[in-house]
């Protein structure tokens, strides 16, 4: 087998084997042990293969998969360049990571709060749904993508079927289910327009649609995207929704689900609509989600919560980085996308180790937990120093990458949105450090409602009228199978910062991949003469990967004969 044909057979692999599981799952439905291990083996499984992709789509270029034998723009294609098969590698980490947790937890088939028969199809599902949205080669597909995270993650946030539970996914489901609205009167626009949904179809027609006309479905693009990636004015659902659901589902959310909305934009704004018509609203709105992010973080008294605005928060630093317009912006926002999703992960599993430590993630009824706990303190202190931007962890490198290029860009509204990322980085490791302070260094005696802290069953049962945390026998203590995958995410984001350089040039090739449109157009339809495509039959059969030292040599014909 050639190297090329082991691309083509890896690349449909992160959509095919969560489906597969997803369903082998249902049938095991009564097995919650077999449903454990067939997922955390799948799962491990595509932590391997997505490794696998990174260097051979860094190593030999862009390569497409065809679904069903029908050439593009009129079938399926599944596009792996260096950004989508990057984001896939990151993603099947954190949940696999996730995953463990949750089975460390100690999930049981019909507990009232994480009903294992439901929780395992429902995540393989939700990770078919991240995996379909990365490698989709059109709009349509992408949406598809959207909808099947956005019903597994409904699920997953009601799960145990509580009032609050319910309350936010409803909220949830209605404010995504607007946005899908709007994405598909966008997907009409656009077809109506141009006549396919195809990206790099569409971004060769579009060039002969009127600026105006462009700017307007590009816009109702971003309203769409900007809903699910929790831009600010339309952040306000996540901070309501997220601290609802169980720590292991709220960390799986707060790592993917919005970066999902982030890639739909980079992908818009590089690829369909280069020309950046809108560059400077997004500039305004990544400043805006930045500061009004963390004033709302600073404002709460649950971590879960306070959490929650940092992720909506430094959402803003990656539209910076694709509003800025450069080659140097693009690169920051992808390492940073890389970086937030593993340390904002594992903050969250940091809280749900807090809440089976203490027995609450509320700041008015921690304290003491450095000297309970120093592992847990240690777990805690380093991705939260990493988010605050302190040297020399990849959140500094990654602001450092967004400054630069602000500063290379030398326009007015882009020395603004470098002074707000300084002020958002100050305030986030403020905040941090006041968690620090309240739940870690203080003593417990000395919280406002230190007494109420959860110390035993017992107690639990005498005051549960007045603390709204669930009855356990085990608060305390802390499974090797909880701590471990939260220690894995840690390192990871650690090791995120010792290998800075690496992951820089991958960003740097992911975002010259994603800059370069007529690569993209090549390797996608499969055509040379670029000026030629203006209609379905000028499409060839053949599909050429772009092999980026040598773009212009003619590659080897990939998956048809």
């Amino acid at each position: 087998m050639t190297t090329e044909q082991l691309i083509y057979l890896l690349i449909p692999l992160p959509v095919i084997v969560p489906a597969a599981t997803a369903a082998l799952a249902l049938l095991l439905s009564r097995r919650p042990r077999l449903q454990q291990v067939l997922s955390l083996t799948a799962l491990g499984a595509l932590v391997a293969i997505s490794i696998g992709l990174v260097y051979l789509v860094y190593a030999h270029g862009i390569h497409t998969v065809q679904v069903g034998g029908w050439d593009s723009p009129i079938g399926i294609t599944l596009v792996a360049d260096s950004l989508a098969v990057l984001m896939i590698a990151v993603s099947q980490l954190v949940l696999f990571a996730v995953m463990w947790f949750g089975i460390g937890q100690g999930i049981s088939d019909g507990d009232d709060d994480e009903p294992i028969s439901v929780f395992v199809p429902t995540y393989m599902l939700l990770n078919m749904g991240v995996s379909m949205a990365f490698l989709a080669g059109d709009l349509f597909n992408m949406y598809v993508g959207f909808e099947v995270l956005l019903v597994a993650s409904y699920v997953l946030l009601t799960l145990g079927a509580s009032s609050s539970r319910i309350r936010a996914g409803v909220s949830y489901v209605m404010v995504n289910m607007l946005s899908s609205m709007v994405f598909l009167l966008a997907i009409g626009l656009v077809y109506q327009s141009v006549g396919t949904v195809n990206f790099a179809h569409i971004s060769i027609r579009m060039e002969e649609i009127p600026a105006g006309t462009r700017t307007a479905i590009f816009a109702v693009l971003l309203v769409a995207f900007a809903v699910k990636a929790a831009v600010f004015p339309l952040s306000s659902w996540l901070p309501d929704s997220y601290p609802t659901a169980p720590s292991m589902v709220t960390a799986v959310f707060a790592g993917l689900l919005t970066k999902v909305g982030v890639y739909a934009i980079i992908r818009a704004r590089s690829v369909v609509f280069p020309g950046g018509g809108l560059d400077d609203v997004l500039m305004w709105a990544g400043l805006a989600t930045m500061l009004m992010g963390i004033l709302g973080a600073m404002a709460q008294n649950d971590i879960k919560r306070l959490l929650s605005f940092t992720l909506v928060s430094h959402i803003g630093y990656m539209i910076f980085g694709i509003a800025v317009g450069n080659a140097m912006g693009l690169t920051g926002a992808i390492f940073y996308i890389v970086h937030h999703i593993l340390v904002q992960t594992a903050l969250f599993l940091v809280v749900g180790l807090i809440e089976r430590q203490a027995g609450s993630s509320s700041l008015r009824r921690l304290g003491g937990l450095a000297k309970s706990s120093p592992l847990l303190a240690i777990l805690y202190l380093i991705p939260a120093l990493n988010l605050g931007g302190i040297p020399p962890f990849s959140g500094f490198l990654g602001k450092v990458l967004l400054i630069q290029a602000g500063a290379e860009s030398g326009t007015a509204t882009a020395w603004i949105l470098v002074a707000g990322s300084i002020v958002t980085s100050l305030l986030t490791l403020y905040t941090m450090i006041i968690v620090w302070s309240k739940a870690f260094w203080r003593d417990r005696s000395d919280a406002p409602e230190g007494d109420m802290a959860l110390a035993t069953p017992a107690t639990l049962r005498e005051r549960t009228k007045l603390v709204a945390l669930d009855e356990r026998a085990d608060v305390g203590r802390i499974p090797l199978g909880m701590l471990a995958p939260t220690m894995l995410l840690v390192v990871a984001s650690v090791a995120v910062t010792i290998l800075a350089g690496p992951l820089s040039g991958i960003a740097n090739r992911a975002a010259t991949n994603v800059s370069n449109v007529d690569a993209y157009r090549t390797a996608v339809l499969g055509v040379r003469d670029l000026d030629s495509v203006d209609s379905l039959d000028d499409v060839g059969r053949t599909k050429q990967p772009w092999n980026p030292a040598a773009p212009h040599e003619k590659a080897e014909e990939v998956g048809h004969e």
